[in-house]
């Protein structure tokens, strides 16, 4: 359905991109020592040290798993749930990258499931792929270690499978990376979401975790909609489920890889990179967002009297124009529901933005300044974001 082209596919689905009711809801409550922070962080609650503090973070894979689900009732293959499992450590890792946690981290997952169509084999694999990832970071440098999780047989709430994560860190007060050092007259680096970093086993497509129910539906055909009705919301208009032009197997026109393998790429963590620069230039970075939920306007929520502006974005990825083009969605509602090209941003001195861009291609990640930051020119001295597109400028207010 090509009609709904701006700022409606993604709400027609039941879901929200900036997610404004949460936000409304949590906005009043207690934001914790930091209250410009990525994450919410509280006294040390677990030891007691005045020096210290907690963080506790919670996030998943999202509807990803239903791509995996989707695969593996296709192809039998069940190792396909490894990478879901890594996009749901890393949703959590990288969220804590951004205020500076790197130090201990335990974390544990949570899997539900429809026991009747996600059995033991399925199962094994989200597990070990938990576990083994989790090493795998620990080999990086990241001190990481599981601390469990639990399985939960509801058939009655999913028809197929949903991983989530809990991720809990204690961390010295004074390295706390807070939104407080975003302010104007900062360089905005941006690391890729694509290609091969030098810890990834395949190039990576860069759709991360965010999006994928309208990346499933937009690109997959109506043969999953038949094939597969467990997988979607029977309450949604049937002309936005699965209403793509392809199968997973089909090619990913200008990539290597399938519409498959593109969308289930694994998410990329940026752990290695930031750890190396908090290690190497102490002080450099003033702020890091996350380009998760809201993709490029993410960063509006940061700093205070701060105009965002993304004059020199990289290159568009592959998956993402597919996206766009079978879809017809708007290109201001592509920027705030994907990445669209980097999935994290470093916030520096002009001066040192070089240095990032250095240690990021050191690991195999392409990176450049993509902005920068300014002075709000809003009445109100609210935040707000300008992307730089060919046909214009595309303008984001707070939580637009």
């Amino acid at each position: 359905m090509k009609s709904q082209k701006t700022n409606g596919r993604y709400a027609a689905r039941g879901v929200s991109a900036g997610k404004e009711e949460v936000h409304a809801a949590v906005d009043r409550l207690d934001r914790g020592l930091f209250k410009g922070a990525f994450c919410k962080i509280t006294e040390d609650y677990l030891t007691g040290s005045k020096t210290r503090c907690n963080v506790i973070h919670s996030d998943g894979s999202g509807t990803k798993s239903i791509i995996a689900y989707l695969h593996y009732k296709e192809t039998g293959d069940a190792s396909v749930f490894r990478g879901i499992s890594q996009d749901s450590i890393v949703m959590n890792i990288d969220d804590l990258l951004c205020i500076g946690a790197a130090e201990r981290i335990l974390i544990s997952n949570t899997v539900n499931r429809n026991a009747r169509n996600f059995g033991g084999a399925a199962l094994a694999e989200l597990i070990n792929g938990a576990e083994d990832f989790i090493a795998r970071l620990r080999s990086l440098g990241v001190k990481i270690y599981s601390g469990g999780g639990e399985t939960a047989d509801v058939g009655d709430l999913t028809g197929a499978v949903v991983v989530d994560s809990c991720a809990v860190a204690v961390m010295r007060r004074d390295r706390v990376i807070s939104g407080a050092g975003i302010k104007p007259g900062l360089a905005i680096v941006g690391l890729s979401s694509a290609g091969r970093a030098a810890y990834e086993d395949f190039e990576n497509s860069g759709i991360g975790s965010n999006g994928l129910t309208s990346a499933r539906h937009d690109m997959l055909c109506p043969y999953y909609r038949e094939s597969y009705p467990e997988t979607f919301d029977p309450k949604t208009d049937k002309s936005l489920v699965y209403c793509g032009p392809h199968r997973l197997d089909d090619p990913l026109e200008g990539s290597n890889m399938t519409v498959g393998q593109a969308l289930l790429s694994p998410t990329r963590t940026y752990a290695p990179v930031i750890m190396k620069i908090m290690k190497k230039r102490p002080g450099l970075i003033k702020g890091l967002v996350h380009c998760s939920g809201g993709g490029q306007t993410k960063c509006v929520r940061f700093g205070r009297g701060v105009h965002f502006v993304k004059d020199n974005l990289m290159e568009v990825p592959p998956i993402f124009r597919a996206i766009q083009k079978a879809s017809g969605t708007s290109d201001r509602e592509m920027f705030e529901v994907y990445n669209m090209g980097h999935r994290m941003e470093v916030y520096c001195k002009k001066s040192d933005a070089a240095k990032v861009v250095e240690i990021s291609e050191s690991f195999g990640i392409a990176a450049q300044v993509v902005g920068r930051t300014e002075k709000s020119s809003r009445a109100d001295g609210k935040n707000h974001v300008t992307i730089m597109r060919a046909g214009g400028a595309i303008e984001y207010g707070p939580r637009d």
